[in-house]
């Protein structure tokens, strides 16, 4: 065990945020701590590293570990680089290495003497600079900040001309160059691309030390944590596996929990029925035993109900009307600013689709989603929405919301004709109750904004939501449930996510914009992964034209207008690429409906091939010649027809 947290108790004013709180962590172990929005998870982090003092309880760490620790909103001073910032991690090897180059100038010019002493301390430096991997630094920096989704080019941007979410990545980047013995990251991937994410997956996973993650990316989970620890009305529990076990053993454990209340709660309906009968008689035995059962009742230890989902939102996404089959087509669409972002972009969506856009931080989602609703305009190309096409649409920054208008008001001036009992109604459904519908969306966190966007997009009645990056902020079971309306949503939706879980349970196909054009995926993340780098190969190709930039940075004027005129000339190649994709889109739907229908052939006629032989195993069949005959004859018909099936069945399943 290299550490352990022992009845942890932590209260601000009368909120009590947690209640004896105990676990411990292994060596090497990867554990999770998951729990809603506000149930003390970053609170339990910063008492862990010593931020924050506890009322009660006790964090014990093994002698002479380290601890590192990543906040959500992390900030950089001075002027240095990126670089330089995240090199001061390996400032002792940077000494070492300088006295090294010093010692080596220096043996031109002492005394032989002098020499053998200097020799000495030369070659204790060295080892100890080669034990520390001095020689592999360099390489080690600038994998992190790559893998992290920092370009060369940006390796000499001023640190403190960074945005936000670039100052959380460099941050993370120096606290996993010094490998503390155990790492300790508040929502490490909130400002990551997949990319990214994909590739601090694989960094913890060979992390030799204990890392402990609060984070509501489940895919990320499922991938790192061996264990998790919820954090549930300030009291905590311990499962071991990943957050797909977790889930799962929550799931039985909370069935569990329910059927012992309700046979309890049953069992004292009984009993009080029978106390009550009882007295009813008005006899002194049939009193006495009444009274001696209701001793009885008083000494049993009541189960607490489970928790019900009143701490749930409420959401139902319901189109009023049904659009037309074609619901947006987009043809040679074009849009940059500093620098081109797509130059010939084309993709069309059909009613029921549920379509989930990715790529990397930079490469133009967000500015795309806004094409497509209006408040931007492309450079050359179409948009064009189907018939009967109302759009909703939600925006990771909730710029749609009046940060000076109270919830009660930001959903009745949105929605004149609602009366107040269903607006309180419906911020009731998302967990806005009593004065809370007064507060000022200003004064709100980026959960709470989130579910006022989502009670405006459900009251919207939409046919085609568009929404940009809706789990942000959001916690697990909040996500949840908007995955589970999402899936029962009869309209159509485009998104932008990097929530990998998410991708997985809602979209129906996935459209990456990689390389400047659009690559098509029918079906899951998974899915995708499976096939990326073919089609990718295949329809968006890397070129010595393709300027790639994952975090956003700008590139040369002179490339940029070059690259702009060459892609202007290929539009017609950027057609025919993204007609070739649906042809083969459409041939692969194709070969799989044939598949299903093969397969269901195939079941019948086996089903019938069997009952010839249970017929034929009767009595009073194999002993009539013409029965005998007459089935004999089906079977070897069937025999024909299921080799056949069997054939085209390989072939296409090949």
């Amino acid at each position: 065990m290299i550490l352990s947290c022992h009845n942890i108790t932590k209260a601000f004013g009368t909120d009590v945020v947690l209640k004896n709180v105990s676990f411990h962590i292994e060596e090497h172990e990867k554990a999770a701590i998951v729990g809603i929005n506000g149930a003390g998870k970053s609170t339990l982090l910063k008492i862990i590293i010593g931020e924050i003092t506890p009322d009660s309880g006790e964090v014990t760490v093994s002698r002479g570990r380290t601890l590192g620790y990543l906040a959500q909103i992390n900030t950089l001073s001075g002027h240095r680089t990126i670089w330089d910032e995240t090199a001061q991690v390996k400032q002792k090897v940077i000494d070492m290495e300088e006295s090294l180059r010093s010692m080596e100038r220096q043996m031109s010019t002492v005394s032989e003497d002098s020499l053998n002493l200097l020799m000495d301390q030369y070659h204790k430096t060295q080892e100890e600079y080669e034990r520390l991997g001095g020689y592999a630094w360099k390489s080690e920096v600038s994998g992190v900040l790559k893998g992290l989704g920092f370009t060369e080019e940006e390796f000499g941007k001023p640190a403190d001309s960074l945005s936000g979410g670039q100052k959380t990545r460099v941050a993370l980047g120096k606290l996993l160059l010094q490998a503390p013995d155990i790492l300790l990251l508040d929502e490490p991937i909130n400002h990551l691309d997949l990319n990214s994410i994909e590739w601090l997956e694989n960094y913890l996973l060979n992390y030799q030390g204990s890392v402990i993650i609060v984070a509501h990316d489940r895919y990320f989970l499922n991938k790192v944590v061996t264990k998790v620890v919820e954090i549930d009305n300030g009291t905590s529990m311990s499962f071991s596996g990943n957050y797909s076990a977790y889930a799962e053993k929550k799931r039985q454990l909370r069935e569990t929990q329910l059927k012992s209340w309700m046979n309890q709660q049953a069992e004292i309906r009984h009993q009080e029925a029978v106390i009550e009968k009882l007295k009813s008689f008005n006899r002194e035995k049939s009193i006495k035993r009444a009274e001696s059962r209701e001793k009885m009742l008083d000494k049993i230890e009541r189960i607490d109900k489970p928790a019900e989902a009143d701490a749930r939102m409420h959401l139902q996404l319901t189109p009023r009307i049904l659009s037309g089959n074609d619901v947006l087509t987009v043809e040679h669409l074009k849009k940059g600013f500093e620098y081109p972002l797509f130059t010939d972009l084309n993709l069309e969506i059909r009613r029921g689709e549920r379509v989930c856009m990715i790529g990397n931080n930079g490469t133009g989602k967000s500015t795309f989603l806004k094409l497509i609703i209006g408040s931007l305009k492309p450079d050359e190309g179409s948009i064009r929405l189907g018939t009967r096409v109302h759009i909703g649409y939600y925006d990771q920054e909730h710029q749609t919301l009046h940060p000076d208008k109270t919830l009660f008001s930001e959903l009745q001036d949105t929605y004149p004709t609602l009366d107040n009992t269903t607006i309180r109604n419906t911020l009731a459904s998302f967990l806005f109750t009593g004065d809370d519908v007064f507060k000022r969306v200003s004064d709100l966190s980026g959960g709470e904004r989130g579910r006022l966007s989502l009670a405006k997009l459900m009251l919207s009645e939409s046919n085609f939501l568009i929404l940009d990056e809706p789990t942000n902020h959001l916690d697990i079971l909040s996500k949840e449930i908007l995955e589970d309306a999402l899936q029962s949503y009869s309209g159509t939706v485009l998104c932008v996510s990097h929530d990998r879980y998410f991708i997985n349970r809602v979209s129906t196909r996935i459209i990456e914009l990689t390389n400047r054009v659009i690559v098509s995926y029918l079906g899951n993340y998974d899915y995708y992964l499976e096939k990326k780098d073919e089609l990718t190969a295949k329809f968006a190709p890397a070129n010595e034209q393709t300027i790639h930039s994952a975090s956003g940075g700008q590139i040369a004027s002179g490339n940029a207008s070059h690259l702009s005129m060459q892609h202007a000339s290929g539009s017609d190649a950027g057609a025919e690429n993204w007609k070739r994709q649906k042809e083969l889109q459409a041939e692969a739907r194709k070969k799989e409906n044939r598949l299903k229908k093969l397969e269901a052939e195939i079941s019948s006629l086996e089903a019938r091939s069997n009952e010839i032989d249970e017929e034929m195993s009767r009595e009073e069949v194999f002993t009539d010649v013409g029965k005998v005959t007459s089935l004999s004859k089906e079977k070897a018909a069937l025999t024909t027809q299921l080799e056949v099936l069997y054939n085209e069945w390989s072939e296409l399943a090949e």
